[in-house]
């Protein structure tokens, strides 16, 4: 007599199908799990990717300069978040402009905590034509929440040189002039400390890889 219709049989294939069903789904949530996850990642590898940490981060000094709203830009200004900071100014016309949507685009994409306590500064390298007005009308077109800094020449120029990123107005160009400067991306830790850089040219994928496995070191 067939047995292809025994309750008990049918009873017992389609508990093995939901059992290699659900083996199958907890393998997968568990391959998704981990490539969403922070990797540890070897100073060689980070640098392969195009970050350079400092070891140990380093304590810059003070500085006293203002943002795009006019309000005091001080090393209070840099803690309880990660910062990108990018030296450029607002008459440069390709590397800066190019730096500042790659940079509302990176912070688009984070998520969750990165989202929240992830800053970006443009420090400005032209302060004689990058007031605080001239900022006001510049950066935010980028990203609202961004933030435009300005101050006196020499107090930015310590600044800058802190974070080994001097700048220098190109000569003989009259009122129309260009400022060479780096396109490198700083990175300020959660204490204002430099925590590393960036190295131009950047790429968004590799940046987010290493950013993130610079916080997770920092976290553990």
């Amino acid at each position: 007599m067939s047995t292809a219709h025994d309750p008990r049989q049918r009873r017992g294939i389609r508990l093995t199908i939901a059992l290699v069903l659900t083996f199958m789904l907890i393998v997968v949530a568990g391959f998704v799990h981990r490539i969403g996850q922070p990797r540890l990642m070897s100073d060689g590898e980070l640098q392969a990717n195009g970050l350079y940490l400092m070891d140990p981060p380093r304590d810059f000094g003070e500085f006293a300069l203002i943002d795009h709203r006019g309000e005091p830009f001080t090393p209070d200004s840099l803690k309880d978040q990660w910062t990108l900071v990018f030296f450029g100014f607002t008459y440069c016309p390709d590397i800066c402009p190019t730096t500042m949507a790659f940079l509302d685009q990176f912070v688009g994409q984070l998520e969750g905590t990165e989202a929240g306590d992830t800053r970006v500064v443009m420090i400005s390298v032209d302060p004689a034509r990058d007031t605080v007005e001239q900022l006001a009308g510049y950066v935010p077109y980028f990203n609202k929440d961004f933030t435009g800094v300005t101050g006196e020449f020499l107090d930015l120029f310590r600044f800058a040189t802190a974070l080994n990123t001097p700048f220098r107005k190109v000569a003989g160009q009259g009122e129309d002039y260009q400022v060479d400067h780096s396109a490198n991306v700083v990175l300020i830790n959660p204490r204002g400390h430099y925590h590393g850089f960036f190295k131009a040219p950047l790429d968004l994928a590799k940046m987010k890889v290493t950013y993130r496995a610079a916080r997770y070191i920092w976290d553990h």
